[in-house]
């Protein structure tokens, strides 16, 4: 007796319902692909290309490529230098 009472009540529901299982899955799949645009590798891509188009001079590019490597290094728990 309580579901045909139930279901006509929470049926305008049902459309939020869906909404957060779609956010929640957007979200899921947005994450690897930011992710993947914030990775020092992508970085260091990005930086070759600044260099070889002039837009950064190579002490400056230096300079970052170090630090970029450097992340890289401790993400992977490795350590640079010397």
């Amino acid at each position: 007796m309580i579901g045909p009472v139930r279901t006509p009540l929470l049926l305008p529901l049902a459309s939020l319902t869906g909404l957060r299982r779609v956010t929640g899955v957007l979200a899921e799949e947005a994450e690897p692909e930011l992710a993947a645009r914030q990775s020092p590798e992508r970085a260091l891509a990005d930086l070759d290309a600044k260099r070889a188009n002039g837009e950064i001079g190579d002490a400056e590019a230096d300079a970052l490529e170090a630090q970029l490597i450097e992340q890289l290094l401790s993400m992977y728990g490795l350590s640079g230098g010397t």
